[in-house]
């Protein structure tokens, strides 16, 4: 214990990169979610099947090969990336396609019958789907959106690959220096708990207002959720 205390500054710095990386991946992820996750739920073809194709993409190739094309391959083609940013990029994408599948999934899931009041109301499509159904869908996506956010936090213990210095590889090297292997990932496995922890707390909280406010029940994060979310 005395070792990490030690290097107080560099698991501090660490762990401050490691939240940094996790906020602007997932607002990347996000949009990313919304974005695609429309799309791909559209009935234009146009618009379906080039996000059909980003998902595809993404969740079937390896985050870590998709790191390393951004950071070492690119360069061949003149395209540069600081460190951070391909961090950032790589897992705001990745995170993002499975997003998407939850968003597409959620919106599915709305029942049919507002459609069909929407229509009584005249109320076109792009109202329907952003007025009506999207606010009953994000009550439905939170608990495997909640999942989608843990895990990319977790994941952001493979961006020192790109050499970004999290908290991970802070750690590592503190346990290359001082030999203290138990300690160090008894520290990190507790750090890694408590922020999964306060992260899940945190969506449950806005799952439980957003159900209040429109009226549905909590819906139980589905085991499958990064395999398509809730479809």
């Amino acid at each position: 214990m005395d070792a990490l205390l030690n290097f107080r500054p560099l698991l501090w710095q660490g762990f401050v990169t490691t939240l940094i990386v996790t906020v602007l991946g997932a607002a990347v992820a996000l949009f990313i979610a919304f974005a695609v996750g429309v799309a791909r739920y559209s009935r234009r073809r146009i618009l379906s099947v080039p996000a059909a194709v980003f998902i595809e993409v993404f969740r079937g190739t390896s985050l870590v090969v998709q790191m390393f094309w951004l950071f070492y391959v690119f360069p061949f083609f003149g395209i540069n990336l600081p460190p951070m940013v391909t961090a950032v990029i790589a897992l705001g994408f990745n995170e993002g396609a499975y997003a998407a599948e939850i968003v597409r999934s959620a919106l599915k899931a709305v029942p049919k019958g507002q459609d069909e009041a929407s229509i009584a109301l005249s109320l076109s499509p792009r109202r329907t789907l952003w007025r009506i159904k999207m606010p009953q869908a994000i009550a439905i996506m939170l608990p495997s959106l909640g999942n989608i956010l843990i895990d990319l936090f977790k994941n952001t213990s493979l961006v020192s690959l790109v050499t970004v210095v999290e908290l991970t590889f802070a750690a590592q090297q503190i346990r290359t220096s001082t030999g203290q292997t138990f300690a160090v990932y008894g520290f990190l496995l507790v750090v890694y708990f408590i922020v999964s922890f306060g992260i899940g707390r945190g969506v449950a909280f806005v799952e439980r207002v957003v159900g209040r406010r429109y009226g549905t029940r909590p819906v139980k994060a589905s085991p499958l959720s990064r395999q398509g979310g809730l479809a």
